[in-house]
């Protein structure tokens, strides 16, 4: 059986455009009845147009409401009162749609194809943006593999394949630079419709980035053998990524590294300079302390659980080290527990605070507590990479 060929044109569009037949004939059905509407009905009307693809004909319905009285008769070209719906339709009941099949006048076909244009094309990117948006929707929340298409400013627009990501600057990682043309992996933070269009909103700098990143390279955290318990970020510079796993007889860390690096080098690879703290997660918070501000030694711990708050105290070799550059180190540590940290020496001469984050919050109302601890069985690993990534020249 041939194909007539307005079908074939029909199928072209669903393929070009990923969209189904129903809704293109949906969209050109409403296109004609607004065209009808306009130049031959009143804009308050109801009309159906029950149009067949194959034979390129169309019937035209005008449709009612039933209402019972007329008080309620709100929209003469839309409502019928009861009795006069019955005319149309024998037992028609309140609330009830009828219709009446109208004749088409004969300069409908031309004025139709000329007025219902604009409107096809229209719904028709409509319908298009709404299967964009479904299909990636989905991917909220996810890595994808990009390439940058172009540098707007300092924004940059990273190609998906069917659609473009937006990168703001806040979502760019410091140090990080970008060029045409580039491979990055980017991930999807925001998927939102717009009256401009479809909004995907992609990033560098969010903390789930190298989560996601982990869950890829790392079957044990896909598995969920292992668990993230908490990560603490600085975007460009250093993460500590807090693990835990109930599995007897799993090492999470070495998990996570895998044989020779290759697993930690491989996310490495795909945030250039940013260094990885890997870590173990402890229920006990004194430990769980000691554990984030590794790789420094701890000599005890005093924290209050009411007010989030702790005091680390080191020896004298081993406060740079805990404290960290421009006291990062202590920083990120607060981060990953949620408690402020203070770091002094063993002989009390010495503080710095490391910063609580806003959002910490303590269900605890423990006094302060002064906890000795140990170094940690399985001490984080500071994952760096294993020879420097080429950095571009931002356009």
């Amino acid at each position: 059986m041939s194909v007539s060929p307005f079908m074939a044109a029909v199928n072209q569009i669903c393929d070009e455009k990923g969209l189904t037949k129903d809704q293109v004939i949906e969209t050109i059905e409403a296109a004609l009845a607004a065209a009808y509407r306009r130049d031959f009905g009143h804009p308050d009307q109801e009309i159906r147009v029950d149009f067949d693809p194959e034979k390129s004909t169309w019937r035209i319905f005008r449709q009612w409401e039933t209402v019972a009285t007329e008080e309620e008769l709100e929209n003469k070209h839309a409502q019928l009162l009861l009795a006069d719906a019955q005319k149309i339709k024998k037992g028609a009941k309140v609330a009830e749609i009828v219709e009446l099949e109208q004749e088409a006048p004969e300069e409908f076909g031309r004025i139709a194809a000329q007025t219902a244009k604009q409107v096809v094309i229209q719904r028709l990117r409509e319908a298009e943006r709404d299967v964009l948006f479904d299909e990636f929707k989905k991917y909220e929340a996810q890595v994808l593999v990009g390439h940058v298409q172009q540098l707007e400013g300092p924004n940059v627009v990273v190609n998906l394949g069917k659609i473009n990501g937006f990168m703001p600057p806040r979502e760019q990682s410091q140090g990080e630079e970008y060029h045409v043309g580039q491979r990055i992996k980017v991930f999807v933070k925001e998927v939102a419709e717009t009256g401009r269009g479809l909004s995907v909103i992609v990033s560098r700098t969010d903390n789930r980035l190298i989560a996601e990143l982990f869950k890829k390279e790392v079957p044990e955290i896909a598995d969920g053998m292992i668990e993230i318990k908490a990560l603490a970020r600085e975007a460009g510079s250093r993460t500590k990524i807090a693990i835990w796993t109930e599995v007897t007889g799993l090492d999470p860390v070495g998990s996570c590294v895998g044989q020779r690096g290759t697993r930690v080098q491989a996310i490495l690879s795909e945030v250039g300079e940013e260094k990885i703290d890997i870590t173990i997660w402890d229920e006990n918070v004194s430990q769980f302390i000691v554990n984030a501000l590794s790789p420094a030694r701890i000599a005890r711990v005093e924290k209050d659980d009411e007010t989030m708050h702790a005091t680390v105290y080191v020896d004298e070799d081993q406060l740079s080290l805990a404290i960290g550059r421009g006291g990062q180190n202590v920083r990120l540590a607060s981060k990953l527990t949620g408690y402020a940290i203070d770091v002094e020496r063993a002989d009390g001469q010495e503080r710095r605070r490391g910063e609580q984050p806003a959002e910490a919050t303590s269900e605890a109302t423990t006094e302060s507590t002064e906890t000795p601890v140990e170094a940690p069985a399985k001490p984080a690993t500071d994952a760096k990479p294993a020879k420097k990534t080429a950095k571009s020249k931002k356009k």
